[in-house]
C-alpha cells in the first residue's frame, strides 16, 4: 500500500499526517516514510529514534522501498500540477490535509481544480487542526466541501497540545495522550484510509 501525503500549502499538518499515517500501517505490516518534504520535518522529528517505523530521506527511496509492504510519503508542500500527476500516478490513495480556515479552503480549491483536470480520483481531503467546540469552524468547512462534493474523509483531526509534545520528544502522538482525542482521531482516519484502498484494489465491495 502506497499513500502520499501533499498539501497546497505548509502549516496544514501534512508532516504530522504523514507520520500518524505510517504508525496506523506499521501495526500491520512493517512500514517506510520517506521524508520529500524540502523541510525534512520528519526526518527530524524522527532523530530521536522513538517512531516505530522507518524514516528515510527521499534520495535513499530506491534502496529501502522493496523491504517494506506499506509506504507512506511525504511530499514538498505546494505541489504544482506536474508533481501532482506524478503524486497521483504513484500511489494508491492521496491524502490532502486542510486546515477549515478561508485562506486554507481558498487553497484548497485551487489543488482541487488541478486533480479534477488532471482525472485524479484517488484521493481525500482530511481536515486537520480543528478548533475545540464550540466553534463551529470544523463542520461549516466539511459542510463547504462536501456541497461541492469534495471527497472528505468522514473523521477530522482536531486541534491539540498534545501533538507539540509529541514532536518535542520525538514520538506519535498516542505516546504521550494514549487515550486522548488526539490518538483517536488518526486511529479513524487510519482505518478508513485502509478501507479505501482495499475497496479501490477490489479487497471491498464498498468504501
Amino acid at each position: 500500500m502506497v499513500i502520499t501525503v501533499a498539501s497546497h500549502k505548509g502549516g496544514v499538518g501534512k508532516s504530522t499526517t504523514a507520520v500518524h499515517l505510517a504508525a496506523h500501517l506499521q501495526r500491520t505490516a512493517p512500514t517506510l516514510l520517506i521524508d520529500g518534504d524540502e523541510n525534512r520535518s520528519v526526518m527530524q522529528w524522527a532523530k530521536a529514534g522513538k517512531l516505530p517505523f522507518t524514516v528515510i530521506d527521499e534520495r535513499q527511496a530506491a534502496m529501502h522501498v522493496r523491504n517494506f509492504d506499506h509506504v507512506v510519503i511525504d511530499t514538498k508542500a505546494r505541489a504544482d500540477e506536474d508533481d501532482l500527476k506524478s503524486i497521483v500516478s504513484g500511489c494508491h490513495l492521496l491524502v490532502v490535509p486542510c486546515t477549515p480556515d478561508l485562506l486554507s479552503l481558498g487553497a484548497m480549491t485551487k489543488t482541487l481544480e488541478t486533480l479534477l483536470r488532471i482525472g485524479a480520483k484517488r484521493y481525500r481531503v482530511l481536515l486537520t487542526i480543528i478548533p475545540p467546540k464550540p466553534n463551529r469552524q470544523g463542520e461549516e468547512a466539511r459542510e463547504l466541501l462536501l456541497a461541492r462534493q469534495v471527497p472528505v474523509f468522514d473523521t477530522g483531526v482536531r486541534r491539540t497540545v498534545a501533538f507539540q509534545q509529541a514532536v518535542a520528544e520525538g514520538v506519535t502522538v498516542g505516546v504521550v495522550d494514549r487515550a486522548g482525542l488526539s490518538s483517536q482521531d488518526y486511529e479513524k482516519v487510519g482505518e478508513e484510509m485502509v478501507r479505501l484502498v482495499d475497496c479501490y484494489l477490489g479487497r471491498r465491495v464498498v468504501a
